[in-house]
């Protein structure tokens, strides 16, 4: 799972047995996605320019004579390559749709697709943003922010602070929010759910389509075209992974600066915290809060026996010596010491 707080960090946080959580520094997380055959994972950046980091758990360790390291027994994962991009794309969610990596280019009001050497295309959009000229990738004007992946485009599904282009841009201070947000068909190009507000981390699962309505807290599916509540959270929900039948929700603070951006919403009493939530009932089953904490912006799964989390843990003092040597030879299955015997 993936948090951005004041310090910017990735975290993980083991949910079998005795509780870990665990950090690699990032600068600016955003989206996430989980290569689940690989396990390998994928992490944007929106910084200027924007990156996308690529981190993969760790197999082993090289063979060396110069320093005593014990391979660990928790696969941890660290990055072994990132991609720059330019900034104007102002990245958010990312996704695998079928098998190649997309995201949300939200300053290009488009979904991008990501080839193997980081270079990117523009493959969708919604119909709102196209005009005699062309399509309007120029500026930013939907604030297209999240994928719910299916196994094509036309089977994806993308959420929007707003359908069509507006004369107040996203981010000026009065651009419309109340009941203006969107969710997109992949195939029509038009909404397929309205009167959202702020809506982020859409997702699909067994043929249902759930979405985060962040400007109320709220948390629910889309039912006949319309947005139904399961759960009301305390702070702005952003962030969604389900498994099974318990939905991880993350909240966060509302940043003072952004509070007409959340009209359903207390900012004294929001808090940053991933909540788990019981499908069928709506009943949060545990929550975890972070009284430091500010913003989290997505949230994934990704299976125990492949990567336990990071290296870097929150419940035992740093083990610098241990660090070193295992960023010095870490192996990840992905090198070959030699070529010729």
């Amino acid at each position: 799972m993936v948090g951005r707080e004041y310090e910017h960090l990735l975290m993980s946080f083991s949910c079998l047995g005795r509780p870990i959580i665990a950090y690699h520094p990032v600068p600016h997380p955003s989206g996430i996605a989980v290569d689940r055959a690989r396990g390998h994972v994928y992490v944007g950046s929106t910084r200027n320019p924007n990156q996308v980091f690529v981190l993969a758990p760790i197999t082993g360790l090289v063979k060396r004579s110069d320093v005593v390291a014990r391979p660990p027994d928790d696969r941890p994962l660290i990055p072994i390559r990132s991609f720059f991009l330019p900034g104007s794309l102002y990245l958010h969610d990312l996704a695998f749709v079928g098998s190649q990596l997309h995201g949300n280019a939200v300053a290009h009001n488009a979904i991008v697709r990501f080839s193997e050497n980081g270079a990117y295309r523009r493959v969708w959009w919604p119909r709102s943003i196209d005009s005699r000229g062309g399509p309007r990738f120029d500026v930013n004007l939907l604030q297209l922010n999240s994928i719910a992946a299916g196994g094509t485009l036309a089977d994806s599904f993308f959420t929007a602070s707003i359908a069509s282009p507006h004369r107040r841009r996203p981010g000026h201070k009065d651009f419309p929010v109340r009941g203006r947000g969107v969710i997109f068909s992949g195939r029509t190009r038009e909404p397929i759910c309205s009167g959202l507000t702020r809506p982020h981390s859409a997702r699909r699962q067994d043929g249902r389509l759930w979405v985060d309505n962040s400007g109320y807290g709220e948390f629910g599916c889309v039912s006949a075209g319309r947005f139904e509540s399961v759960a009301r959270l305390p702070g702005w929900t952003r962030g969604l992974a389900l498994c099974g039948n318990i939905a991880f929700v993350g909240t966060s603070r509302i940043i003072p600066q952004f509070r007409r951006y959340a009209p359903g919403l207390d900012p004294a009493s929001s808090v940053c915290g991933v909540h788990a939530l019981n499908l069928t009932t709506g009943d949060v089953m545990a929550s975890l809060i972070f009284p430091l904490g500010n913003q989290i912006f997505a949230l994934e799964t990704i299976d125990t026996r492949q990567s336990s989390g990071f290296v870097f843990r929150v419940d035992r003092p740093r083990r610098r010596a241990e660090e070193l040597s295992l960023f010095y030879a870490f192996n990840t299955g992905n090198s070959e010491e030699h070529d010729y015997e």
